[in-house]
Formats: C-alpha cells, structure tokens, sequence
C-alpha cells in the first residue's frame, strides 16, 4: 500500500498560510485566565458520602498520541529521537518511544487522575514494522488494548487493506487468507474506531461510529472522529473502493450538532490531518510571537473553521508535535495538538468540565507534549506481549539479504535510502525488461533508513528481512510502464505543480537520472526541463522510455497523474523482494553496499 510523506502535509482543496502569531494564535497566558470565584478548577468532591455534591468544575485528564504506525518496538535512527529546546536556545536530541515506555509513561501519567481519558488521532497501525505488519497489525491493537486506549480516530492508513480488514480489526476474528497466528482468536479493539466522514458510498451512512461519549459522575464528553478527505489520494484504489471521504469541518459541525441534541455540550474532535509547526523541537512554543513564528498547513484552516461547539482538537497525520491555539469563528483560543509519531510523545491536556452548563471552561484548558523516554522502567506485560510476536516472526525477521558500509538514512529532500531504493528497482526492472530506462520511488514510501549497527546478534552491517520490511512495508508491486519524454517531463514537474505546488513530493530518481531543482522559481518552472538528463543525455520530448515505479505511483498516486497514463504495462513482484534481491546480488560481508551519495538532483535555493 502507499504512504504519506511525513514531512508534508497532503493536497486539499483549500489554501493554507502560516498563521501569524500576532494575529491570530493566542499566547498561553489568555488561556490562563481566572475561572470564575465558585471554584478552581479541579476542584472536584466525590458524589455521596456525608452529603457532599460534586464541584461545579472537574479537571478531566485527556492523554492523547497519534501516528504510532505498529512501532512496538523503539523505532532506530532518527526516527526514534526527539529534539528538545533548551533554556539557552540551544536543542539536544532524546532517545524516545516504544510501547513498553509509552505503556509506563501513560499509567504514570494517570496516577492521582480519576477523571482521565486516552484518545488518538489516526495511523494506529498501517506501515508497520515486522513485528505487528507480518501479522496484519493484529500485534498493536492488543498492545493498545493494554495501553487502555480509549477511542481513535481512523486515519488513511487505517485503509492499507481496504474497509474489510479495518473492520476485522475492529470487531475480531481470524485473517481471512492467513488464519489465526495463536491457539486464541484475534478478539479485535477494545476501543472504538471512528470514522465520521468515511461513508459507503451505496448507503451513505459511516463504516464505523461517528462519534464516542466518554462518561463518568455525571461528565459526559463526546469525540468525533474523522481522517483526511484526501484519503483516496494518498492510499491505493483497492483500498478505498467503494467508499467516499467527506469534508472534515462539514463533517464535525454536522456531529457536533447531534452531540448538543443528546446533551453532550463537551466536543473534542480526533483529526487525522495536521499542520507544520515553526520548530521541529517538540516542546517549541507555537503560540509565540516573533517573524517565522506559529503553525502552517491544512489544521489551520480546517480549526478556523470548525464550530466554536467543538473544544479541543487531536491532530495527526504530519508526524509534527504541536500544542497550539488557533481561534475558532467567533475568535475564542482552542486547543489544537499532535504528538509527533511512532510513540515518541504523548500529550496531557487539562479540560476542565463546567457541571452546571455541561461544556468545557476554555479559559482553563491547558496542554503538553512529552517525551516517552526510555529511561523509565518498561511495563513488564509489553515486553511479554513483544516477545510473544518477535518469537513467531524470528524465522522470517531474522534473514539476512544484504550488507551496508555505513547508516543508510531516511532524510533530506532526496535521501540516500530513497536513491538506494530506486537503484534498486531500476535493477530489478532491468531483470524484468532489459529496455528499463529509470526508476522513480515516492518519498512517502520509504518509511526508515537503514542502520549499520546490528539491532540483534546479526552483525554491524547486516541488513535483515526485518529491517528491510521496516523501509517498505506495504507489499507494493514493482510496475514498469512506458512514457514520452514529454510525459517524463510532466512528471517531474508534477513534483512542485498541482496538488502538490504547496507541499512538494520529490521522487526519488535512480542514480541515472539527473535534473536541476530551483527553488527561487514557482510551480512547474521549478524543475530545470534542459537540466533532466538520462544516462547523461538530455530526455527527448518524442523518445520512448521504460519506467520502473511501484503500484501505488503507476495507479497516479501522490498527485502523480501522468504516471497513471503509462503504456505497456508489466506487473512484477512487490517492492520489498526487489530490494531483497538487489541487497543480495549486490553486496557482501566483504564488499558491502556503500550509501548513495545524493547528488542526482541538484538543488538551487
């Protein structure tokens, strides 16, 4: 199945601007206003007992994190680390996540809490590593059953493997080609899934609940749960067929009303889309003023947008850690928040409950971000749980296929694992169809590096089925198509044109093919055309050229439309096999593969 890019948000029929700290982020001190004189908040007495009524305001705990993607395990390299701004300005990276110190971190969280609720926003499983994808995810969702997950929002991974098996996933039972992995039956969440804007398209009604009310001593709040409208165009059609994605702000205006009409006036909406903040530092303050300042991208029209019923919002989808205020349409501050990825982070929110009119007091609302470090001690019945898998999937995770010299990392505009990648396929394509030309991979598909230090009792350098499986986990098949060189053309330029002008997907090229980037210029004109070159000669508008892509780009995914309109179709094995097959053909113990160098796209700036 596809991925995301996780740096960018995707494509929406609306237009984003930073948000200006100044003119409509509100600083943390206006949400710290008084409440009024009756009481604290927090201020809460138990009900009966000696005759006492509860407090006309409850403080109620709402731990949130997204985008865990099945990482049970501490996700390696960069994308298991967090920076963190100090007091001098200055940042230092933390080594963070996994669900055995994600499961102590929120129990902890808990304690002295008796009003405490945990949601998430989306990507709880989907482009997972080995241990939870070889089994369908069945792995993270009993791992979130025992984290006391709540309630979550679908998000567009949710739907790698179409509606069938989300469902299964929800509801339980075995796989329905693989069986069942143990002696149990897969019992399914624990929590609900919602999907609000995710109709069938026959009946039009929602595949999943809408919304969820948590409810205790008289506290009721309700979650609406939604994911991108986008979906289909950043998941495969098979994965979306027969289904249609609403607008979220319709969407949740639409349930925060049915909500208020069963007397539910405390709303907070689960969003898998998010926004980009200013910093990359977890703890950075998106609601200070200063040029540069604040959060971009799709959350800050959609939380403009989105009725002033709803009182908080949990985002995701960008893999960005915010705790922001954007103001709702009539100018009040709300609470919007993402906590990065991969289990990383979590965030505690104070929502404190007005009794006497059943809505949230939103002066007092305050939030988050932090790290789950790994310096705690891990929660015993997580490790058992991890354990349980990795011993099912040893005999296939622990396989050598290759050798590296050095880390093989996963960042920069074009990254040395997406060249390595695209290397790859070309190879393979070539083994496919000797007239193979190139090959392009989609930035959001590569999912991790690889790192030269061994992760088990493999050995420094060795690369293992699992670890390749953590790069490319969604069983993509390798497609070769025929274009024009016009078409070649087109397609670089759909890079930085089109849905994707505001947030650029840059493919990654095989090592023979070489363009100019420049970033001074706007929209198509930023890719250099008398600059692209294959094999070192400049790409003829009427030649003929054999492409190596997966699936996901051949069906014109990611905005890629031209991609969609190739000819001459050949089908291969998926994407992971060929870059098993490259890795083993192309390297040893004695002469591994050294890291791409990331030189075939020249960037001007």
């Amino acid at each position: 199945m596809p991925a995301t890019t996780q740096q960018h948000p995707t494509r929406r029929r609306r237009t984003y601007r930073i948000l200006a700290a100044g003119a409509a982020l509100t600083t943390a001190g206006a949400l710290a206003a008084a409440l009024p004189a009756t009481a604290s908040a927090g201020e809460s007495h138990k009900p009966g007992g000696h005759g006492h009524l509860p407090g006309r305001y409850q403080d109620v705990q709402l731990l949130s994190f997204n985008d865990l993607h099945g990482n049970l395990e501490p996700p390696s390299g960069s994308s298991g680390r967090v920076t963190e701004l100090q007091a001098d300005g200055t940042t230092k990276t933390i080594d963070a996540g996994g669900v055995e110190y994600l499961a102590t971190h929120l129990r902890e969280a808990r304690k002295g809490n008796a009003y405490s609720v945990t949601a998430a926003g989306g990507d709880m499983v989907g482009a997972s590593p080995l241990i939870s994808g070889l089994f369908h995810d069945e792995p993270t969702i009993e791992a979130l059953n025992k984290l006391d997950l709540d309630v979550t929002s679908v998000g567009n991974h949710e739907f790698d493997e179409g509606p069938k098996e989300l469902a299964r996933l929800q509801n339980g039972g075995c796989h329905p080609t693989a069986g069942c992995y143990t002696d149990k039956k897969f019992a399914g969440a624990d929590f609900p899934y919602l999907a609000a804007n995710v109709l069938n398209e026959k009946t039009g009604k929602p595949i999943l609940k809408p919304y969820w009310v948590w409810k205790k001593n008289g506290v009721k709040i309700g979650f609406i749960g939604v994911t991108l409208e986008d979906t289909p165009g950043v998941v495969s059609a098979e994965g979306v067929k027969g289904l249609k994605f609403k607008d979220e702000v319709e969407t949740i205006n639409k349930y925060a009303k049915v909500l208020e009409r069963q007397g539910v006036k405390s709303v907070v909406a689960l969003i898998h889309e998010g926004g980009l903040p200013a910093s990359t530092s977890y703890n950075y303050n998106c609601d200070s003023s200063g040029a540069g300042d604040g959060i971009s991208g799709p959350i800050v029209d959609i939380a403009k947008n989105i009725t002033p019923k709803v009182d908080a919002l949990v985002t995701g989808h960008t893999h960005a850690a915010y705790a922001c205020t954007i103001n709702d349409p009539s100018g009040r501050p709300r609470t919007v928040t993402s906590a990065a990825s991969f289990g990383r982070l979590y965030t505690d929110t104070t929502l404190t409950y007005d009794r006497w009119t059943g809505d949230i007091a939103r002066t007092a609302v305050k939030s988050a971000n932090h790290v789950v470090t790994r310096t705690v001690a891990k929660a015993p019945d997580m490790t058992e749980l991890i354990s349980k898998w990795n011993t099912l999937a040893a005999p296939i995770g622990n396989r050598a296929i290759g050798y590296v010299s050095a880390d093989v990392p996963n960042t920069g505009t074009e990254s040395p694992m997406g060249d390595l990648i695209a290397d790859a396929q070309l190879w393979y394509g070539k083994e496919l169809d000797a007239e193979t030309d190139l090959a392009l991979m989609n930035p959001g598909g590569v999912r991790a590096g690889l790192t030269y230090a061994a992760k088990g009792s493999e050995g420094d350098g060795v690369v293992t089925y699992a670890e390749g499986f953590t790069v490319q986990p969604f069983s993509n098949t390798v497609n070769l198509q025929s274009f024009t060189g016009a078409q070649l053309i087109q397609v670089l330029k759909e890079q930085v044109s089109g849905s994707n002008a505001a947030s650029p997907k840059i493919l990654q090229p095989s090592a023979n093919l070489t363009y100019t980037l420049d970033l001074t210029k706007t929209g198509a004109d930023r890719v250099v055309t008398d600059s692209i070159k294959v094999n070192g000669t400049a790409v003829d508008p009427a030649a003929t050229y054999r492409v190596a892509t997966n699936s996901f780009l051949a069906g014109g995914g990611d905005g890629f439309t031209t991609l969609g309109q190739g000819t001459n179709d050949l089908v291969g094995a998926d994407d992971l096999t060929a870059l098993e097959q490259y890795l083993t053909a192309n390297s040893s113990a004695t002469a591994p593969i050294t890291p791409p160098a990331t030189n075939r796209i020249t960037v001007v700036q």
